[in-house]
């Protein structure tokens, strides 16, 4: 497959035959159907529509149905999982998803960082300094046309996980050169590279995060195709649309140094000095932290306000990972905790073997600017006093899906033991969430 190419250069995007060609005259199109075409705004649609291709379409409607599959749960839960033994009427239909961090966000979205001269000086503080402002600047923005703040946040991931699950597949299918992939079989589709990833994406365990009011959907709808562009060596591109999503999470300076990664082996493979040109835009990444960093400073007196909330709030102080590592197996399995807890300890520790095991077969591959990548994010996630949001940040890591799904393709076998496995787990990690239990 060649996911275990380790060219610089990204392939050629594949011509998409599944479009049926035309072997006969065009059919005249009538005045009425012209005066159709007119109507105000058909042809921005008309444009929109052409800029999808057939294997886009069919991402989108597997997406939509993930979405229709996730609300069918969300209702469900509202009525068999109630809070409370003796309840009569279940809680409102959006109730579901406003959980844990959904929140913080709409408090900071609403209220800002620090209201009536609040802060962390104050007793029972929440800590929400430790979320960075993309995300609550854009809720707010839409919250004026969107009057309900719950509403209002699953729209952003709505939009922005279809962004994002299209240009993963597209980043999936870039990864393949014309022809068939090696190892698979004569007749598999051309797009069934980027469908299967998109699949093993959207059944993910933690799926549930990209449809509720959380930061995944938007950040990746920044960063897969920042990613898409700097593969393309579009720097310029790629390197705003990743100072977008360092606005949304910290897990953006990771993509900026994979990107500093690929720019550098291009241009050293290139072999010409006008391949360092666009050096200049690797630093603009870091503007939107630093200007989050210098905002709380002005209003703390804490250059790393926001980091040192996440150690108060979410132990996210500097341990050692094999420290981190015990403490985590201790809450897993030594009864300290509920079982509910338990269970999610539990999948941290799986989710950190197998971000290990991808940073490995990255480095095998020699696929080093998505090693570095995913190695930063278990560094940061794996030196705390125990893991937390281990899981759920597995969705970040688009290596994974598009490699498994590479690995469906050449051993068939594999799509439907994937599915088993992910299937209730996914089921499970959403009824926790929409119910109000601790999911990550």
């Amino acid at each position: 497959m060649s996911m275990l190419s380790t060219g610089l250069r990204p392939a050629e995007p594949r011509r998409d035959t599944s479009k049926p060609q035309s072997t006969g005259p065009a059919r005249p199109v009538s005045r009425a159907a012209g005066l159709v075409l007119r109507v105000p705004g058909a042809t921005r649609l008309g444009r929109a529509a052409a800029w999808l291709t057939p294997a886009d379409r069919r991402v989108l409607r597997l997406y939509l149905l993930t979405r229709i599959s996730l609300w069918i749960t969300a209702h469900g839960a509202r009525w068999l999982f109630p809070r409370g033994s003796d309840v009569r009427e279940a809680a409102p239909v959006l109730a579901p998803f406003q959980q844990w961090d959904a929140n913080h966000y709409l408090h900071i979205a609403r209220d800002g960082y620090f209201p009536l001269n609040a802060g962390p000086w104050v007793s029972g503080w929440d800590n929400r300094e430790a979320f960075f402002p993309g995300f609550p600047l854009l809720l707010r923005a839409v919250h004026v046309i969107v009057p309900n703040w719950t509403a209002a946040g699953l729209l952003i991931s709505l939009v922005a996980g279809a962004v994002a699950v299209l240009a993963l597949s597209r980043i999936a299918r870039s990864y393949v050169p014309d022809g068939a992939p090696d190892g698979v079989p004569d007749g598999v589709p051309e797009d069934a590279d980027g469908r299967r990833t998109a699949l093993f994406f959207l059944i993910s365990p933690c799926a549930v995060f990209l449809a509720a009011g959380y930061t995944e959907a938007l950040f990746l709808a920044f960063a897969l195709p920042a990613w898409l562009a700097a593969r393309r060596h579009r720097w310029a591109s790629a390197c705003t649309l990743t100072a977008l999503a360092t606005t949304v999470r910290v897990s953006g300076l990771f993509l900026a140094a994979a990107l500093a990664v690929l720019f550098v082996l291009t241009a050293l493979s290139a072999r010409n000095g006008r391949a360092w040109r666009g050096s200049a835009w690797l630093a603009l990444p870091a503007l939107p932290p630093a200007a989050y960093s210098w905002y709380l400073h002005a209003r703390t007196g804490d250059w790393m306000a926001w980091k040192h909330a996440q150690e108060r709030g979410w132990y996210r102080d500097f341990h050692t990972p094999w420290e981190a590592w015990s403490n985590t197996w201790d809450a897993a399995f030594d009864g300290v905790h509920t079982t509910g807890y338990a269970f999610m300890f539990q999948a941290e520790l799986a989710a950190m073997l197998v971000g290990l095991a991808l940073v490995v077969w990255l480095a095998r591959h020699r696929r080093w600017p998505e090693a570095v990548y995913v190695a930063l994010s278990l560094w940061a996630l794996g030196t705390s006093y125990w893991y937390t949001s281990v899981p759920r940040a597995t969705l970040l890591w688009w290596p994974l899906w598009a490699g498994l799904a590479a690995l469906s393709l050449r051993r068939p076998w594999f799509k439907a033991a994937y599915l088993c496995v992910a299937a209730p787990l996914s089921a499970l990690v959403a009824l926790a969430f929409l119910t109000g239990r601790w999911a990550g």
